[in-house]
């Protein structure tokens, strides 16, 4: 089955531009409380995913960072702990299962590299199963 089956679209998801601050990330993921969000540059390309974890991590790394000071930094300054490859629209799914056990979501991007949406392991899970269930009848 391709994973557009599942696509959860582009104006669905929360997701932050590699350009702005720390500041403006937290409040973004707070708003929708996601502990991961997309990060995309102003074309809409897929750059990769900030955690919870990579904002903490660079307060813990920077000397005297507060929340207060989150605006004067930039997300390009914030090492990434994690890589989460994105994949072409035209996948299969059973591609990305295992992935699927290891992040809550998978990017999806089309042939330029754009970001279309994502694939949630929720819905993944509920289809196999759906599947599952349906064999055993």
């Amino acid at each position: 089955m391709n994973v557009a089956f599942f696509l959860l679209p582009k104006h669905e998801v929360a997701f932050v531009f590699h350009h702005w601050t720390m500041r403006q990330v937290m409040e973004k993921m707070e708003y929708h409380r996601y502990s991961a969000v997309p990060i995309l540059d102003k074309a809409g390309r897929y750059l990769g995913t900030v955690t919870e974890g990579d904002l903490l991590w660079k307060m813990k790394n920077t000397g005297n960072l507060d929340f207060q000071h989150t605006n004067e930094v930039s997300l390009q300054d914030v090492p990434l702990h994690s890589s989460n490859e994105a994949i072409a629209v035209n996948s299969e799914i059973e591609a990305i299962v295992s992935t699927l056990l290891e992040q809550n979501f998978v990017p999806v991007v089309d042939d330029s590299g754009v970001f279309i949406g994502i694939i949630r392991r929720r819905e993944v899970i509920q289809w196999l199963s759906e599947e599952s269930g349906n064999r055993l009848r």
